[in-house]
């Protein structure tokens, strides 16, 4: 299970990308009480095992959230589509594993219930392959 090591690469990527990170305050996995908008978290994640006669990998998802209080849409929407473009088919630096694929999932934008913060969701599909000896 390498689902750690999968934020921390996630994390590296977004915070590295310059594009995104001129867009946002921050990437967090816990956020701060009175953080400045807009952000993203790194939430929740799954992680299913797959093997085969001479291979061991996971499946996984990673569901990034993006949080604004910018009037309307476009602000998340904006955020949503520099996260695309930073991870959708790329080669993950995950130890001990080869990225297989990393492709968008699911993409989502909504009003929360508080009437003034957009709250966007963007999954990703990460496939692994582990390196080494499996047996």
């Amino acid at each position: 299970m390498k689902q750690y090591d999968i934020q921390q690469s996630i994390y590296q990527a977004l915070v590295g990308d310059t594009t995104l990170m001129g867009k946002v305050e921050a990437v967090y996995d816990n956020v701060p009480q009175d953080s400045d908008y807009p952000y993203v978290v790194i939430g929740d994640d799954t992680s299913v095992q797959w093997d085969t006669d001479d291979t061991v990998g996971s499946e996984n998802t990673l569901t990034l959230h993006v949080w604004s209080r910018y009037y309307g849409r476009a602000e998340v929407k904006d955020i949503m589509q520099a996260i695309y473009a930073c991870l959708h088919r790329r080669e993950l630096e995950v130890t001990g594993a080869h990225t297989v694929t990393c492709e968008f999932d699911f993409g989502e934008s909504f009003l929360d219930p508080d009437g003034i913060t957009r709250h966007g969701v963007i999954r990703f599909r990460i496939i692994l392959q582990y390196e080494g000896d499996i047996s």
